[in-house]
């Protein structure tokens, strides 16, 4: 009886051990699941600032980037483009601001249940109300350190593009 209890008590200490393994596989190499992430960011070095984050996050997903709300939405209902897992939305963009690329993209049955993430500098209240009302699933302001910014990009790749479960993906 007691080589039993000893027997599952390794066992059960093997598996804790195999679980830490797995989780800190994932966060060594955050994403490796193929999904695309569409980042909708006017300024470059917000793009470029973005880009290191996830670098330094090990965030390996493709990450296509749209420089205006115009083109978010071309690259949104490109029927021969497959939708990106998540999109991380500014507001404040040239052609078509961020607000009016949320809108169309629930207006539209393709686009209506994937993931969207407003991550703007913006600190006006009306901005963050509209964003939850037009069908944002998060919003984040940018903090200004570096290092929280990291910090900030590493639990969203790890919430969004791990423990998430998305709706399932189809072409427009």
């Amino acid at each position: 009886m007691m080589k039993r209890r000893e027997t599952d008590v390794t066992k059960r200490e093997t598996d804790v051990t195999k679980r830490e393994t797995d989780v800190t596989k994932r966060e060594t190499n955050v994403t490796e699941n193929g999904r695309k992430i569409l980042l909708v960011e006017d300024n470059p070095d917000d793009v470029a600032l973005t880009l290191r984050a996830f670098r330094k996050s090990n965030v390996a997903n493709e990450i296509l980037v749209a420089k205006d709300g115009a083109e978010a939405l071309a690259l949104l209902f490109d029927k021969n483009l497959e939708l990106p897992a998540l999109v991380l939305l500014d507001l404040k963009l040239p052609k078509i601001d961020g607000l009016e690329v949320l809108r169309r993209m629930r207006a539209a049955e393709s686009t209506r249940l994937l993931p969207v993430v407003i991550m703007t500098s913006s600190r006006e209240e009306r901005n963050l109300i509209d964003g939850y009302r037009f069908g944002a699933n998060s919003y984040i302001r940018k903090p200004v350190n570096f290092e929280q910014f990291v910090d900030s990009v590493r639990t969203l790749g790890i919430y969004w593009l791990l423990l998430n479960e998305p709706p399932p993906l189809r072409k427009v």
